[in-house]
């Protein structure tokens, strides 16, 4: 991801410095799921490289911004001071729109794929997080605080907000593959099922976890009376909905190849997680 971001001392350097600050750290869960969901289809990495360094370039921008004052207002980050508060809200703001645009370049100038790929790719990731997709669902997300949502409400924003990257993850590789139409189908079902068990599990982390392990303020959720998943299930049966969402995940990866080993690492290695 590196070899695709400016260096730190190109013009304006202090604007490319806070861009890799902004990229560095992370499980790079969702470069991970393009690897494994290509790998599964019998891809090369190299044919993968582009779209795994766009979509972690999109869930960067979207970190920076979401953490800004007028958004969820948070001082940390990956266990660091978040982007405004390590340079200025304006860089900030610069730094997301420049991720955001250097991920769209990424995919349509570098990589062995070809140009019908390329602008398959670049319309399946604008669609995702446009707003319809990840930025319409940070759009509810702000409108519902101090409001309660039903379960079904709480299920749609959260497809958005945090599933609709997580799915395009995976579909970035099946057009990698020239996948079937049921491979597909079956690679967003994954990707469905590990983005809503991702967010349950960050909203039990939220309410669970410390601050030192989580990376990130605990107890933000509560404190902005927002609608979650263990608020409106209560801990245990959350905790119960995202198991068998990652049960589910598991059954679609079977549909997908007759080894889905990577994308079966994968759930159990999301599914473990502590942060």
């Amino acid at each position: 991801m590196n070899t695709c971001l400016p260096s730190a001392d190109t013009d304006p350097d202090r604007l490319h410095q806070a861009m890799r600050y902004a990229c560095s750290g992370g499980k790079h869960l969702r470069a991970l799921l393009v690897y494994a969901s290509g790998e599964t289809l019998g891809v090369t990495p190299e044919r993968l490289d582009s779209a795994a360094c766009a979509v972690e370039f999109i869930h960067a921008y979207s970190l920076v911004h979401d953490d800004l004052p007028g958004m969820d207002n948070d001082d940390l980050r990956r266990g660091h001071p978040t982007v405004h508060k390590a340079y200025d809200e304006a860089t900030a703001i610069l730094v997301g729109d420049a991720l955001q645009t250097l991920a769209f370049d990424v995919l349509a100038n570098r990589g062995a794929l070809d140009a019908e790929q390329k602008l398959h790719m670049v319309s399946c990731l604008s669609l995702s997080v446009g707003s319809l997709g990840m930025v319409g669902g940070q759009a509810v997300d702000m409108a519902s605080e101090g409001s309660m949502l039903s379960i079904e409400q709480l299920e749609s924003m959260h497809g958005r907000k945090t599933g609709a990257l997580i799915r395009a993850a995976c579909q970035l590789a099946g057009i990698a593959a020239c996948a079937s139409d049921a491979q597909r189908q079956a690679l967003d079902d994954y990707g469905k099922c590990v983005g809503l068990a991702f967010q349950i599990q960050d909203d039990v982390l939220d309410q669970i976890g410390d601050t030192a392990t989580l990376g990130k303020t605990a107890g933000k959720d509560q404190a902005q009376h927002k609608s979650t998943f263990p608020s409106l299930l209560g801990l245990a049966q959350a905790q119960h909905r995202a198991a068998a969402l990652f049960n589910e995940a598991r059954a679609a990866a079977g549909k997908i190849s007759d080894d889905p080993g990577p994308l079966l690492w994968l759930a159990d290695y999301i599914q473990q997680r502590d942060h």
